[in-house]
């Protein structure tokens, strides 16, 4: 440790869920929403709305109630979902990690805020090269801590680099600043001299979004299953007090590599514990297999759902369009379910948020009450983004960032760029100039729309939705529709190039004999 007795730690980050069939992502992509660099880390992470999501938040007010230490934050990437990122651009990035990372001086411990699902154009792991020339650099001895979103694909070098293994345990992610915390917390024992083994299963499943849910009262959540095992054996004989942290690790299927397949993770103190202890729970997750093909609702059966909500006895219904879904890489602008609901006669509708940069500008140089033909998708980006128009009356205008108040976003700022509500008749469609998926509430309460006299609402959204929308829509009021897009949960329309085969639910008659997990010890 350091002479004065204050550990200095690294902070640095790396997020982005990278969706194989989405287009590159550039700088501009992670300067709009979270590129720092220095001291400007600590002060968005300690700010009342951070800008960042919550893991860093979280490991430093949990650092910040213990001992003093000192914090040495470098660089923290972070964006929306998004294809490959260019390669200059991460280039660029892990030449700068690395200056910073060795201008530090003497280092006693590394925490990193990952994402585990990462892509660039040249390279399937880049989380693992990151982490790779962190131990390169600090050497086999300091410990280093990283914290994963459940959808990381896990790599060997992904836990071999490392000392332990943290990923989320909620599916909407609720709990990303308690990983952060319990990340603070695991980091001071490291330093206090805890050794660790880290060891992993992998399934020949390839989850679809749909079928990941957590929440107790989720209708189907076989993997949330999984992670509440796991959670209650690591407190149960033989692993009590031998157990640091059980991850299972849901995947990103979009990815494509080689390395896909749902994945429990276990560090714990010793070799034997961790090994025993991710089989037991890979295979209770292999009994479950038949949970893990999905079921969605088809478009034409989805209109006369939303067209039923005219009856006033029958509830609400909030239509998920999971197959273009910002979260996840979709481009959050196809027009399949808007444009049926429209010409169904869908009414007292909200649809949100379609991002169209192009027509929020228009929409705001006309000013609000101007009516006007709304041209969606001027300029198409890819197979699923046709064109769209209607007419329209600007019945808001909104300047940018939004303070979001629950579910993922809870408490912080994201940044939309000008934005604007349209009615279309009867359904009112929030546009907004930054991509973004629409997980909160407050992206229709910012245009002073009440959620809560609406009959249909529509949001481009695979999940996050559920912990914000919850308080106005309960499981059973939730429709996932089966429309086109780049992130549609039925597998089989992607052309898999990497993808470990055969796999579930893309074969069904699938064969898994375990092999034993593979462990690394920590330095």
């Amino acid at each position: 440790m350091s002479a004065t007795n204050r550990p200095r730690i690294a902070l640095l980050g790396f997020s982005i869920e990278c969706n194989r069939f989405a287009p590159v992502a550039t700088e501009h992509d992670f300067a709009i929403r979270t590129l720092m660099r220095g001291d400007t880390i600590l002060e968005d992470a300690t700010s009342p709305a951070p800008r960042m999501l919550g893991e860093m938040p979280g490991f430093i007010a949990e650092m910040n109630q213990g001992e003093p230490w000192e914090p040495v934050p470098l660089l923290l990437a972070m964006t929306e979902p998004n294809g490959p990122v260019e390669q200059g651009f991460f280039d660029q990035l892990m030449a700068e990690w690395e200056t910073r990372l060795r201008a530090a001086g003497k280092i006693d411990g590394v925490y990193c805020v990952m994402h585990g699902a990462g892509l660039t154009e040249r390279d399937d792991d880049p989380e693992g090269t990151i982490q790779a020339m962190l131990r390169r650099v600090v050497g086999p001895d300091i410990p280093v801590v990283a914290s994963f979103d459940l959808h990381a694909n896990v790599s060997d070098t992904g836990i071999d680099t490392i000392d332990a293994y943290i990923g989320y345990r909620t599916n909407p992610h609720m709990d990303m600043r308690e990983r952060g915390a319990e990340s603070a917390q695991v980091l001071r024992k490291l330093i206090g001299g805890l050794k660790t083994y880290i060891a992993k299963v992998r399934l020949p499943i390839i989850a679809p979004t749909v079928t990941m849910l957590t929440g107790k009262d989720a209708p189907n959540r076989p993997y949330g299953e999984m992670i509440d095992l796991g959670q209650e054996l690591m407190h149960q004989a033989p692993w009590a007090g031998r157990i640091v942290n059980v991850s299972v690790m849901g995947g990103f299927a979009y990815a494509d590599t080689p390395f896909n397949g749902m994945t429990v993770v276990v560090t714990a103190t010793d070799k034997d514990a961790a090994e025993t202890l991710a089989m037991e729970i890979a295979k209770a997750g292999w009994a479950k297999r038949e949970k893990f093909f999905p079921t969605l609702t088809s478009l034409p059966d989805a209109v006369a759902l939303a067209k039923a909500t005219e009856d006033p006895t029958k509830p609400a219904l909030i239509f998920a369009d999971v197959a273009d879904n910002p979260g996840g890489g979709g481009r959050g602008n196809t027009m399949f379910i808007l444009e049926a609901f429209h010409a169904a006669g869908v009414r007292n509708a909200f649809v949100g948020v379609i991002y169209d940069a192009g027509l929020a500008a228009e929409a705001h140089s006309l000013g609000q009450g101007a009516k006007f033909t709304a041209r969606f998708n001027r300029s198409v980006e890819n197979d699923f983004s046709k064109p769209f128009a209607a007419q329209a009356t600007i019945t808001a205008l909104h300047p940018g960032p939004i303070a979001c108040r629950r579910g993922i976003f809870a408490g912080g700022t994201v940044d939309v760029g000008k934005a604007v509500a349209l009615n279309l008749g009867g359904i009112t469609v929030v546009v907004i100039s930054q991509r973004v998926q629409c997980a909160d509430p407050a992206f229709f309460e910012s245009f002073g729309l009440d959620l809560a006299k609406a009959r249909v609402v529509v949001v481009k959204s695979r999940g996050h939705f559920r912990g914000g929308f919850d308080e106005f829509f309960k499981h059973e009021q939730v429709i996932e529709v089966d429309a086109p897009g780049l992130t549609t949960p039925m597998l089989h329309h992607f052309p898999w190039q990497n993808l470990p085969r055969p796999a579930i639910p893309l074969e069904r008659d699938v064969e898994w004999m375990p092999q034993g997990a593979n462990a690394g010890a920590s330095a």
